[in-house]
């Protein structure tokens, strides 16, 4: 679960993460009275779940009550990245003499945490790792032995800090990890970390996701939830992995590895006709029954974006077939709202028995084909008709 930013704002201030004073509106008399409680020069930030809210007129200057009530008004009227802003933070203004950038993260590949550090903060970290990685330090964090003063201070010099500000942001880093581990996060960011005029370190943006496996240590019920997308929010109800792409091919398979390498293929079938690219990731797990085919079929297939459908499925523990079975159920089940090619490839326990429903259904719109590749160039060929 990703934090909106004032969740995280709130969480730091509860571990002892210095932060500025910030209070949540959901109209513009809200924003006016939390401005006027705060005093002085406030900022107005949008709260949704995307970046680049500043260059989306997300993010206003306030210097008084009325402006704040302006400023609110505008932003409330906002949708940025197809999300609608529905509240904004009012926060403390802050000066500003330089900014950095701190993160804690779950390292997947290397099985262990990373923490990222620059003194060049406030630009998006990703353009910084393209256009000058040698600026941005990578520390392999031991799970065991955590961040202390000592590692804090060693990921601090390799992020650039002179001793005197090292000496400042380590503790700092140090709260910021207890953070990642008492909360059970995948990713604690900060960007900016400044360096206020009058010399105090401040946690001015942060980053938070949490991870979902751990939810039964916390009493979160009350927590404002995900802001998704309204197809990752039907795919969340029928309990599939799914996130939404930008591509014109909608994926389904099974296992989070086969996705992941069909992801890849699609990629590069695409290429050859018209750019076309993967429009999801679907991962329906080791049950393909015609329930669980049909609901990642409902909602790829409600993707307008989508012009094909990929369903690679390797029979393991679900043989060949249960999953065509399953497809062949599903296509039942939604009858004519399914309405887009199908390319499927089957492979593993049973599949010479899975290939067969599939042909003795004959669904006009399934395609069998034999392997990945040539199932992912078919599926990117009829994406760009």
């Amino acid at each position: 679960m990703d934090l909106f930013e004032y969740q995280a704002r709130d969480m730091f201030e509860a571990h002892g993460v210095p932060v500025l004073k910030g209070l949540i509106a959901d109209t513009p008399e809200e924003a006016a009275e939390a401005a006027a409680k705060i005093g002085g020069t406030v900022v107005v930030k949008a709260q949704v779940k995307a970046g680049g809210r500043g260059k989306a007129g997300g993010v206003k200057l306030a210097h008084n009550p009325e402006e704040a009530r302006v400023a609110a008004e505008a932003i409330l009227k906002l949708t940025i990245k197809d999300l609608p802003v529905n509240r904004v933070m009012i926060a403390e203004g802050a000066q500003i003499d330089k900014e950095y950038y701190f993160s804690v993260l779950l390292d997947r590949s290397n099985r262990t945490f990373l923490s990222l550090c620059s003194v060049e903060g406030g630009m998006e970290i990703e353009q910084l790792a393209e256009e000058r990685p040698e600026a941005l330090a990578k520390i392999a964090i031991d799970a065991i032995q955590g961040i202390d003063l000592a590692k804090a201070l060693e990921i601090a010099k390799a992020g650039g800090f002179s001793d005197e500000i090292a000496a400042k942001v380590a503790p700092v880093f140090v709260k910021l990890y207890d953070v990642f581990v008492k909360e059970d996060a995948t990713l604690v960011e900060v960007n900016p970390l400044i360096l206020s005029k009058s010399g105090e370190i401040i946690a001015l943006d942060g980053k938070v996701s949490l991870d979902d496996n751990a939810e039964f240590r916390h009493q979160r019920e009350s927590m404002e939830r995900d802001q998704l997308d309204p197809l990752e929010t039907k795919a969340k109800e029928s309990d599939l992995n799914y996130v939404k792409l930008d591509g014109e091919v909608g994926i389904i398979g099974n296992g989070a590895g086969l996705v992941m390498s069909t992801l890849d293929v699609v990629a590069y079938a695409g290429e050859k006709h018209g750019g076309v690219k993967p429009a999801n990731f679907l991962d329906i797990g080791g049950g393909a029954s015609a329930e669980v085919m049909a609901a990642g079929l409902d909602v790829i297939l409600g993707d307008p974006q989508v012009k094909s459908v990929f369903v690679n499925v390797f029979g393991g523990i679900t043989a060949c077939d249960a999953v065509a079975n399953g497809i062949v159920g599903a296509l039942a089940t939604l009858g004519s709202s399914a309405t887009k090619p199908l390319v499927v490839r089957l492979d593993g326990n049973n599949v010479v028995e899975g290939r067969k429903i599939l042909a003795d259904a004959n669904h006009p719109l399934v395609t069998v084909v034999d392997t990945m590749d040539e199932a992912a160039d078919k599926a990117a060929e009829l994406a760009n008709r």
